[in-house]
């Protein structure tokens, strides 16, 4: 069953740990945007951002940044121990979505999202306090943890995805839908018929849901579903008025609207998961929203992309470490000991921990990382390591690939790969293919069982020591851990 019920349910249980900061009086005007940055680039406790009587905005209208930026706050919503170890939970979960149940979404009559109802010239979009969260912004993105929720015309079939939304003005906003999308494949079908596309956004809920919409899931699989069988029982919902599509009733702000195919404006620039502005202003489809719905001193929730660690760098980590390890498991790799991903939302730099087992082990595991469903996008660096070095740890990563790697016989480099059109190290002529690069940190094959003993405490004794010597070594005043 869920912990909690809805994003105000989760904020009581993270305030209770300690993890939430209420912040007062900051500017929408990158001033919030420059605070969530500093928060997410600190070694210290990340804090879950909440923001009111933002200026220029009426008190009580919230902004929630920094949400699943600590191990703890990603284990509540993922029903997950909340002591968990950052490996032990990509391994855990891992498991968890391979024998993972949908539960189909339950459709109710009423949701807390009704307390306040507006339609056509009633509706004011303004009075959210969206951010301009940096400074070369095309103008303020009231969507960077968003749920939107489209229909196929043809099979009724739903998707659900995260886009960014910026706000033009009180009724109308602008997205950009990637055209590998779902929602951008509805919305081209119903303008092939003459019709704007329905669709429903949520732009503030729990963050389970966020992830949910942000999470690439296999075809023919319903996010609201795989939101369920996470948390253990039906996401509630309410048919929209307007459009019958789904709404999470206890979202703090929804609305139904339509994508206008004869109303195209200038959307961006913003910032992109790699950390820069890789694509600028182009003209997109205008939404125009006919019905807005929203909760009593409503919480928008964000989540803004930019030089990494970014907001979203956190969680995204780990699901794509997880995704990985579930492909190459797929595809028959043995032994996997544990993977990590070194950037959000890609698989940029990986590295895959294995227990070698035969000869060519190593590459193997390292050219299908590469080429499975989780990995196929930006796949530039996987590094492969041995049993005995912890692939989350950049210190024991670079250790391996110093001493066990030689770079005449450890490099291979795969060219004329699928690419993104997003990649910075290519110029935008020649984005189409990509080179990429598997690296063997592992101890040679070949000669293996003669390979030098690594000179370390050994963990018994490690486990020992610090048993008896923590109360004045690690728990000491002032002292390093």
């Amino acid at each position: 069953m869920a912990r909690y019920r809805d994003l105000r349910e989760w904020l009581e249980i993270v305030d209770g740990k300690g993890q939430l900061a209420r912040i007062d009086g900051a500017h929408w005007d990158l001033e919030i945007g420059a605070i969530t940055d500093m928060v997410c680039k600190s070694h210290d406790l990340k804090p879950a951002l909440l923001f009111d009587k933002v200026v220029g905005h009426p008190s009580g209208y919230r902004l929630l940044s920094s949400s699943l930026n600590s191990i703890q706050r990603l284990a509540l919503t993922c029903g997950m121990p909340a002591d968990i170890a950052d490996l032990e939970f990509v391994r855990t979960w891992t498991r968890h979505v391979q024998g993972l149940q949908p539960i189909p979404p339950r459709v109710v009559q009423s949701g807390t999202v009704l307390e306040n109802v507006y339609e056509g010239d009633q509706i004011d979009m303004l009075k959210f306090p969206s951010p301009r969260w940096h400074d070369l912004d095309g103008g303020r993105y009231i969507g960077t943890a968003t749920m939107i929720i489209t229909r196929d015309p043809d099979n009724g079939e739903l998707n659900v995805g995260c886009y960014r939304i910026m706000v033009y003005d009180g009724r109308m906003l602008g997205m950009l839908i990637s055209l590998q999308h779902g929602g951008a494949y509805h919305r081209r079908k119903w303008f092939a018929r003459g019709k704007p596309c329905p669709a429903v956004i949520s732009f503030g809920h729990d963050p389970l849901l966020f992830m949910a919409a942000a999470t690439p899931l296999a075809h023919g699989k319903n996010e609201l579903s795989w939101a369920g069988g996470i948390r253990g029982e039906p996401v509630e919902v309410i048919e929209g008025a307007l459009t019958g599509l789904p709404i999470p009733a206890s979202s703090e702000i929804a609305v139904e609207g339509f994508f206008l195919p004869d109303d195209q404006r200038p959307e961006g620039p913003f910032g992109e998961f790699t950390g820069y502005y890789a694509s600028g202003e182009r003209p997109e489809p205008a939404f125009r929203v006919d019905r807005l719905m929203h909760r009593n001193d409503p919480i928008l929730l964000g989540a803004p992309r930019g030089r990494p660690p970014d907001d979203p760098t956190f969680w995204q980590t780990r699901f794509k470490a997880s995704a990985i390890w579930e492909g190459l498991e797929a595809a028959g790799v043995p032994d996997i000991q544990g993977v990590w991903c070194h950037h959000p939302n890609s698989s940029f730099f990986t590295v895959i921990s294995i227990k070698q087992r035969y000869a060519g082990h190593a590459r193997q595991a390292g050219l299908v990382a590469q080429n499975c469903r989780a990995g196929i996008g930006f796949s530039r660096w996987m590094i492969v390591v041995d049993e005995d070095i912890d692939p989350s740890n950049i210190d024991d990563v670079l250790w391996a690939l110093s001493t066990r790697a030689d770079p005449e016989r450890a490099i291979e480099i795969t060219r004329f790969n699928l690419n993104n059109p997003l990649d910075t190290a290519r110029a935008p002529e020649n984005r189409i293919h990509s080179s990429r690069c598997v690296i063997e940190a592992c101890r040679a094959w070949e000669w293996k069982e003669r390979f030098p003993v690594v000179a370390e405490t050994k963990r018994e004794l490690a486990d020992e020591v610090r048993r008896k010597w923590s109360e004045r070594i690690w728990r000491t005043k002032g002292a390093a851990r």
